[in-house]
C-alpha cells in the first residue's frame, strides 16, 4: 500500500498548515562551507531539518563539493535518539592508489575497500553511519546523490547532514552553494 502523510478525510477542512504538512521540505546551501584539518563530522550549517516524533520520512538530495585526494570527504547524519533507517550516497569512491605510474585501477567493491579503493560507493548504510567519498584535488568539482529513509522513534529533533574530511588535510574540503536535500514525511 502506498503511503502518504497526512491523509485528508472526507469533509475535513483544508487549512494552510494541513496543506504545508503535505509538501516536501527543502534545505539548500546558501553559502559555501569549507573545512580543513578536521576529520570530525559536524552538522552542515544549511542542510538540516526538524523532524517529528513517530514519523517516517524519505529524502533525496544533491551535493557539489571539492576535496583533495588526501582529504576526501566523509558524510554522516545526525538523527534523534532511537531513530532508524538507511541511506545511500551515489558518489566517487576513495582511490587509495598513490603515484601516477600505478597500473592497478580502482575496482568495484561490495561494502569493503581493497588496496585499490572504490570506483563508486553505492552501499546501503545505517542512517547514522559515516561513509567516505573521494576527492580529485581542490578546484575539481564533484557531485553526489543522496537518498534514504528515516523512521523517527518517540523523540523528535534535528536531522542533519554532517560532514568533514575523510583524513585531516590542510587543503580544505568545500561543500558548495546550491547543494540541497529534500525531505518528505510519508507516515
Amino acid at each position: 500500500m502506498a503511503e502518504a502523510y497526512p491523509t485528508p478525510l472526507a469533509g475535513q477542512r483544508l487549512t494552510s498548515s494541513l496543506l504545508r504538512s503535505m509538501q516536501s521540505q527543502v534545505a539548500r546551501k546558501t553559502a559555501d562551507t569549507a573545512r580543513a584539518a578536521t576529520s570530525t563530522a559536524v552538522a552542515d550549517p544549511h542542510l538540516f531539518f526538524e523532524v517529528e516524533a513517530n514519523a517516517v520520512y524519505i529524502w533525496h538530495g544533491w551535493i557539489k563539493y571539492d576535496a583533495s585526494t588526501a582529504g576526501d570527504i566523509g558524510i554522516d547524519w545526525t538523527a534523534p535518539s532511537g531513530a532508524l533507517g538507511e541511506w545511500r550516497g551515489w558518489g566517487p569512491g576513495v582511490n587509495r592508489i598513490v603515484g601516477a605510474t600505478d597500473a592497478t585501477p580502482p575496482v568495484i567493491q561490495a561494502d569493503t575497500s581493497a588496496a585499490t579503493g572504490y570506483m563508486v560507493r553505492i552501499e546501503s548504510n545505517d542512517v547514522t553511519s559515516l561513509r567516505t567519498f573521494g576527492g580529485l584535488g581542490a578546484g575539481n568539482l564533484l557531485t553526489m546523490s543522496l537518498d534514504g529513509t528515516l523512521r523517527v522513534a518517540s523523540t523528535g529533533g534535528t536531522f542533519s547532514l554532517d560532514w568533514a574530511q575523510r583524513t585531516s588535510d590542510a587543503t580544505a574540503t568545500t561543500l558548495y552553494t546550491d547543494s540541497w536535500i529534500s525531505l518528505q514525511r510519508i507516515a
